[in-house]
Protein backbone atom coordinates (compact mmCIF):
# COMPACT_ATOMS: atom_id res chain seq x y z
CA UNK A 1 0.00 0.00 0.00
CA UNK A 2 1.11 3.40 -0.57
CA UNK A 3 1.61 5.30 2.54
CA UNK A 4 2.51 9.65 2.20
CA UNK A 5 4.75 10.65 5.59
CA UNK A 6 3.09 13.59 7.33
CA UNK A 7 6.36 14.65 9.47
CA UNK A 8 5.12 17.16 11.25
CA UNK A 9 7.04 20.43 12.27
CA UNK A 10 8.97 19.91 15.50
CA UNK A 11 10.24 16.26 14.01
CA UNK A 12 11.10 18.28 10.31
CA UNK A 13 13.28 20.87 12.36
CA UNK A 14 14.22 19.26 15.28
CA UNK A 15 14.02 15.44 15.24
CA UNK A 16 14.01 13.95 11.82
CA UNK A 17 15.21 10.79 13.04
CA UNK A 18 11.91 9.75 14.29
CA UNK A 19 10.71 10.17 10.85
CA UNK A 20 13.22 7.61 9.05
CA UNK A 21 12.00 5.42 12.06
CA UNK A 22 8.52 5.39 10.66
CA UNK A 23 9.85 5.07 7.43
CA UNK A 24 11.72 2.37 7.89
CA UNK A 25 9.05 -0.07 9.74
CA UNK A 26 6.44 1.17 7.55
CA UNK A 27 9.10 -0.18 4.58
CA UNK A 28 9.65 -3.36 6.33
CA UNK A 29 5.61 -4.30 6.54
CA UNK A 30 5.27 -3.74 2.45
CA UNK A 31 4.66 0.26 2.33
CA UNK A 32 5.65 2.45 -0.66
CA UNK A 33 6.12 5.23 1.63
CA UNK A 34 6.45 8.96 0.02
CA UNK A 35 7.48 12.77 1.14
CA UNK A 36 4.92 15.12 -0.51
CA UNK A 37 7.40 18.05 -0.48
CA UNK A 38 3.97 20.59 -0.59
CA UNK A 39 3.45 19.53 3.49
CA UNK A 40 3.70 22.13 5.54
CA UNK A 41 2.04 22.35 8.95
CA UNK A 42 -0.93 21.53 10.34
CA UNK A 43 -2.24 24.90 11.62
CA UNK A 44 -2.76 24.15 14.85
CA UNK A 45 -0.68 27.21 16.59
CA UNK A 46 -2.48 29.77 14.17
CA UNK A 47 -5.90 27.95 15.27
CA UNK A 48 -4.96 27.17 18.52
CA UNK A 49 -4.31 31.26 18.81
CA UNK A 50 -7.00 32.59 17.06
CA UNK A 51 -6.23 33.55 13.49
CA UNK A 52 -8.43 30.97 12.19
CA UNK A 53 -8.40 32.90 8.75
CA UNK A 54 -4.64 31.95 8.53
CA UNK A 55 -5.23 28.42 10.03
CA UNK A 56 -7.50 28.20 6.77
CA UNK A 57 -4.76 28.71 4.35
CA UNK A 58 -2.58 26.58 6.22
CA UNK A 59 -4.76 23.90 6.09
CA UNK A 60 -5.59 24.46 2.49
CA UNK A 61 -2.06 23.78 1.52
CA UNK A 62 -1.87 20.77 3.98
CA UNK A 63 -4.86 19.33 2.27
CA UNK A 64 -3.53 19.76 -1.47
CA UNK A 65 -0.18 17.82 -0.38
CA UNK A 66 -1.87 15.06 1.05
CA UNK A 67 -5.27 14.64 -1.16
CA UNK A 68 -4.15 12.01 -3.67
CA UNK A 69 -2.65 10.15 -0.99
CA UNK A 70 -4.00 6.50 -0.26
CA UNK A 71 -2.72 6.85 3.26
CA UNK A 72 -1.30 9.97 5.61
CA UNK A 73 0.81 8.67 8.55
CA UNK A 74 2.09 10.59 11.77
CA UNK A 75 4.33 10.78 14.23
CA UNK A 76 2.04 13.03 15.62
CA UNK A 77 -0.73 12.43 17.66
CA UNK A 78 -1.27 16.48 18.51
CA UNK A 79 -0.74 17.15 14.62
CA UNK A 80 -3.34 14.35 13.63
CA UNK A 81 -5.71 15.35 15.72
CA UNK A 82 -6.12 18.93 14.44
CA UNK A 83 -6.71 17.36 11.06
CA UNK A 84 -9.06 15.24 12.61
CA UNK A 85 -10.96 17.57 14.46
CA UNK A 86 -10.75 20.73 13.04
CA UNK A 87 -10.28 20.89 9.73
CA UNK A 88 -14.40 20.02 9.69
CA UNK A 89 -14.61 23.24 11.99
CA UNK A 90 -12.32 25.34 9.99
CA UNK A 91 -13.97 24.61 6.49
CA UNK A 92 -18.02 24.73 7.85
CA UNK A 93 -19.08 27.22 5.83
CA UNK A 94 -17.15 25.90 2.40
CA UNK A 95 -18.85 22.74 1.62
CA UNK A 96 -15.91 22.09 -1.06
CA UNK A 97 -13.08 22.29 1.19
CA UNK A 98 -14.88 20.67 3.94
CA UNK A 99 -15.41 17.71 1.59
CA UNK A 100 -12.15 17.11 0.92
CA UNK A 101 -11.23 17.26 4.80
CA UNK A 102 -13.37 15.05 5.48
CA UNK A 103 -12.30 12.50 2.70
CA UNK A 104 -8.51 12.75 3.85
CA UNK A 105 -9.01 12.71 7.75
CA UNK A 106 -10.89 8.99 6.96
CA UNK A 107 -7.30 8.42 5.85
CA UNK A 108 -4.65 9.65 8.16
CA UNK A 109 -3.89 7.93 10.88
CA UNK A 110 -1.45 8.45 13.85
CA UNK A 111 1.71 6.19 13.60
CA UNK A 112 0.92 3.33 16.49
CA UNK A 113 -2.45 3.69 14.86
CA UNK A 114 -1.79 2.69 11.43
CA UNK A 115 0.36 -0.02 12.45
CA UNK A 116 -2.19 -1.83 14.86
CA UNK A 117 -5.16 -0.99 13.11
CA UNK A 118 -4.46 -1.26 9.52
CA UNK A 119 -1.51 -3.25 9.11
CA UNK A 120 -2.45 -5.26 11.63
CA UNK A 121 1.28 -5.47 13.25
CA UNK A 122 1.35 -5.81 17.02
CA UNK A 123 5.10 -7.42 17.06
CA UNK A 124 7.52 -5.92 14.98
CA UNK A 125 10.21 -8.53 17.06
CA UNK A 126 12.01 -5.95 19.07
CA UNK A 127 14.47 -6.67 21.61
CA UNK A 128 15.31 -3.35 24.10
CA UNK A 129 16.87 -4.34 27.59
CA UNK A 130 15.50 -1.51 29.86
CA UNK A 131 13.75 -0.40 32.02
CA UNK A 132 11.00 1.91 30.38
CA UNK A 133 8.44 4.40 31.02
CA UNK A 134 5.65 5.66 28.99
CA UNK A 135 3.98 9.06 28.97
CA UNK A 136 0.91 9.15 26.47
CA UNK A 137 0.05 12.50 24.93
CA UNK A 138 -2.77 14.19 25.50
CA UNK A 139 -4.03 15.17 21.87
CA UNK A 140 -3.60 11.10 20.98
CA UNK A 141 -5.32 9.92 23.93
CA UNK A 142 -8.35 12.45 24.16
CA UNK A 143 -8.73 13.43 20.55
CA UNK A 144 -7.66 10.24 18.74
CA UNK A 145 -9.03 7.76 21.31
CA UNK A 146 -5.37 6.28 21.12
CA UNK A 147 -5.50 4.03 24.71
CA UNK A 148 -4.16 1.16 23.96
CA UNK A 149 -1.89 0.63 20.47
CA UNK A 150 1.25 1.84 22.00
CA UNK A 151 0.91 -0.75 24.96
CA UNK A 152 -0.13 -3.76 22.72
CA UNK A 153 3.29 -2.66 20.70
CA UNK A 154 5.28 -1.85 23.49
CA UNK A 155 4.03 -5.56 25.53
CA UNK A 156 5.93 -7.63 22.91
CA UNK A 157 9.28 -6.26 23.16
CA UNK A 158 11.60 -8.56 24.33
CA UNK A 159 13.91 -8.06 27.06
CA UNK A 160 11.89 -4.57 27.97
CA UNK A 161 10.81 -3.83 31.88
CA UNK A 162 7.80 -1.29 31.22
CA UNK A 163 7.33 0.37 34.20
CA UNK A 164 3.82 2.33 35.14
CA UNK A 165 4.20 5.94 35.09
CA UNK A 166 2.31 7.89 38.14
CA UNK A 167 -0.54 10.11 36.87
CA UNK A 168 0.12 9.33 33.51
CA UNK A 169 -2.70 10.71 32.11
CA UNK A 170 -1.71 14.07 33.35
CA UNK A 171 -0.84 16.44 30.92
CA UNK A 172 2.88 17.31 30.38
CA UNK A 173 1.91 21.21 30.57
CA UNK A 174 3.33 21.67 26.71
CA UNK A 175 0.31 22.14 24.71
CA UNK A 176 1.99 23.78 22.23
CA UNK A 177 0.93 27.59 22.27
CA UNK A 178 -0.26 26.85 25.88
CA UNK A 179 3.37 26.74 27.36
CA UNK A 180 3.83 29.89 25.83
CA UNK A 181 0.87 31.98 27.07
CA UNK A 182 0.58 30.24 30.53
CA UNK A 183 4.73 29.43 30.91
CA UNK A 184 4.30 29.45 34.71
CA UNK A 185 1.36 26.88 34.89
CA UNK A 186 3.19 25.28 31.90
CA UNK A 187 6.46 25.01 34.11
CA UNK A 188 4.62 23.31 37.09
CA UNK A 189 3.24 20.88 35.25
CA UNK A 190 6.11 19.60 33.61
CA UNK A 191 8.01 19.61 37.07
CA UNK A 192 5.33 17.54 38.42
CA UNK A 193 5.66 15.13 35.50
CA UNK A 194 9.36 14.70 35.86
CA UNK A 195 9.26 13.79 38.90
CA UNK A 196 6.91 11.01 38.49
CA UNK A 197 9.34 9.54 35.65
CA UNK A 198 11.95 9.87 38.37
CA UNK A 199 9.86 7.84 40.74
CA UNK A 200 9.49 5.12 38.40
CA UNK A 201 13.28 4.54 38.23
CA UNK A 202 13.27 4.02 34.74
CA UNK A 203 16.12 4.39 32.67
CA UNK A 204 14.31 5.94 29.23
CA UNK A 205 10.73 7.72 28.49
CA UNK A 206 8.93 7.18 25.61
CA UNK A 207 5.89 8.84 23.94
CA UNK A 208 4.07 9.20 20.83
CA UNK A 209 4.76 12.99 20.15
CA UNK A 210 7.86 14.88 20.28
CA UNK A 211 6.46 18.00 22.03
CA UNK A 212 5.82 16.06 25.22
CA UNK A 213 8.85 14.01 24.83
CA UNK A 214 10.97 17.52 24.14
CA UNK A 215 9.21 19.07 26.73
CA UNK A 216 9.63 16.46 29.31
CA UNK A 217 12.86 15.64 28.40
CA UNK A 218 14.03 19.57 28.88
CA UNK A 219 13.18 19.11 32.04
CA UNK A 220 14.70 16.21 32.93
CA UNK A 221 17.39 17.74 31.27
CA UNK A 222 17.73 21.01 33.06
CA UNK A 223 18.02 19.03 36.31
CA UNK A 224 20.81 16.52 35.44
CA UNK A 225 18.79 13.86 35.42
CA UNK A 226 20.01 11.04 32.75
CA UNK A 227 16.62 9.68 31.30
CA UNK A 228 16.94 9.19 27.56
CA UNK A 229 13.81 10.05 25.63
CA UNK A 230 12.50 8.30 22.90
CA UNK A 231 10.12 7.73 20.08
CA UNK A 232 7.72 4.69 20.22
CA UNK A 233 8.73 4.25 17.00
CA UNK A 234 12.60 5.50 17.53
CA UNK A 235 12.57 2.47 20.04
CA UNK A 236 10.54 -0.38 17.92
CA UNK A 237 12.92 0.32 14.73
CA UNK A 238 16.38 0.64 16.71
CA UNK A 239 14.94 -2.57 18.73
CA UNK A 240 14.19 -4.27 15.49
CA UNK A 241 17.10 -3.19 13.36
CA UNK A 242 18.54 -6.41 13.01
CA UNK A 243 15.62 -8.21 11.43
Amino acid sequence: MRVSLFITCLADLMYPEVGESVVRLLRRYGCEVDFPELQTCCGQPAYNSGYQDEARTVARQWIRAFEHSDYVVSPSGSCTGMVHHYYPDLFRDEPEWRAKAEAIIARTYEFSQFLVQVLGVTDVGATFPHKVTYHPSCHAMRLLGVRTEPGTLMDNVRGMETIELPRRDDCCGFGGTFAVKMADMSEAMVCEKAKHVLETGAEVLVGTDMGCLMNIGGRLNKEGKPVKVMHLAQLLEEGSAGR
